[in-house]
């Protein structure tokens, strides 16, 4: 086999699919926006040509050569390479196309502003004590070009980022969930739009209307739902919430107390790996097994300690105003840590939250400051330290400090598990008084 094609992007996925293409007798060329020391170490070591990246009126040049594109999700919609590819009559295409190229075993799918990474690792565990020797990939550390190296694997959880689903030629999985919808990435796709129309393709690849998960209680993943889809978080849908009982079908399966986690987001994410495991081949019975055992990721609504009464709670994954508003829906007297390198987002949306007392960090501050200044105190805070020590002493008696910033972490952080550990290493510190 002799074909040229280009990759655009070398981070985990883009070097994942170099690799998945030379290894079947592609030649293959690479383009790197940044590339740093390593890139060029690791194409040193393959049969692989690493290209200058052209300037923005060369992309044409560049891609007459190759008839496929390989995307790797970091690419932004404003790139140069959409326009030039267009004009000259390239193909775009994802590592998740390849894999789908290469692989036919069956694949499942979450998608959603919040709460996949909690799904995919809910879903993937169900089918595991099911008996599937089931893997995660995706918009995660393994790309779906490794997972299907893995021989022994009888089928896939994809976590689809809106990254990953917009540069898809053709995005096959089903059953697929789409979890919520709210502003997110506007640094990176052109408009809100755009950020829609990437979420709506998680449902292109299901083979019938009834594998269309659905969250009705979210108005924006109810009104883009195909008929005949299955819903979930409403009366009388597929599965619901019904005073103390998880309903499926009519029949109460699970009593939500017996959750280690029941805050509502919670409880969607329970409905929504439910339904998506148990359409993939899980047993109702693990799936109960599996929710009753989580205990949650880390960085995602996490007790992580409890002095002199008040909860720490380290929400660092928590990057909008969404996902900080549904943080704090289950909580009372909170005492919120909130800001860092706003992602082109509406920040006023936190105002609705009515938190106890806001501490603001990062970047953001300013606008964190704006918003609250007529609802509560704040105070803007340089360190973590000073944001952990400042929010303990306007904490009121057993209220919570919950670290949700709504904002991504890159202003003082590399990334949001850094800033995550950062805050539980000032609660570890913290000195009461």
């Amino acid at each position: 086999m002799s074909e040229d094609i280009l990759v655009l992007g070398l981070g985990v996925s883009g070097c994942a699919a170099s690799e998945a293409l030379i290894s079947r007798g592609y030649r293959v060329c690479a383009v790197d926006d940044h590339p740093t020391d390593l890139i060029h170490e690791w194409a040193a070591n393959l049969p692989l040509e690493l290209l200058p990246t052209p300037k923005s009126d060369k992309w044409d040049t560049l891609l007459q050569g190759f008839s496929q594109i390989v995307l790797s999700p970091g690419i932004p919609d404003g790139h140069p390479v959409f326009d030039a590819a267009s004009r000259v009559g390239s193909s775009i295409i994802d590592e998740g196309d390849l894999a789908s190229k290469w692989d036919d075993r069956p694949r499942c799918a979450v998608t959603g502003t919040n709460g996949k990474t909690t799904v995919v690792t809910l879903v993937t565990e169900m089918l595991r004590r099911s008996g599937l020797n089931a893997f995660a990939a995706g918009n995660l550390e393994t790309p779906v070009v490794t997972a299907i190296e893995n021989t022994s694997a009888d089928c896939f959880v994809i976590e689809a980022s809106s990254f990953r689903l917009a540069h898809s030629f053709s995005f096959k999985a089903s059953p697929a969930v789409w979890l919520n919808f709210a502003p997110d990435h506007l640094d990176h796709h052109l408009n809100l739009d755009s950020y829609l129309h990437a979420k709506k393709r998680v449902w292109e690849g299901v083979t019938k209307e009834s594998d269309a998960l659905a969250n009705f209680s979210d108005s924006i993943v109810k009104q883009y739902a195909p008929e005949g889809a299955t819903g979930f978080g409403v009366i009388d849908s597929c599965s619901y919430i019904e005073g103390f009982n998880l309903l499926l079908e009519e029949d109460a399966i699970l009593d939500i107390r017996d959750l280690p986690r029941h805050m509502p987001h919670d409880l969607e994410n329970a409905q929504a790996a439910l339904l998506l495991a148990n359409k993939f081949g899980a047993s109702i019975e693990s799936c109960i097994e599996t929710l009753r055992g989580f205990e949650g990721l880390q960085h995602r609504v996490e007790l992580v300690a409890k002095k002199n009464g008040i909860s720490f709670i380290n929400d660092s994954k928590s990057t909008t105003p969404h996902s900080t508003l549904s943080a704090l829906r289950g909580l009372q007297d909170v005492v919120l840590i909130a800001g860092g390198k706003n992602k082109g987002l509406d920040l006023t949306l936190l105002k609705e939250s009515q938190p106890f007392a806001v501490i603001a960090i990062g970047e953001a501050a300013g606008e964190i400051t704006e918003i609250f200044k007529d609802v509560c105190s704040i105070e803007i805070a340089t360190t973590m330290n000073e944001a952990v020590e400042m929010a303990y002493r306007k904490a009121p008696p057993s209220g919570t400090v919950l670290l949700s910033p709504a904002c991504a972490s890159f202003d003082w952080y590399g990334s949001y598990s850094e800033r995550g550990l950062d805050f539980i290493r000032a609660v570890s510190e913290l000195e009461m008084f």
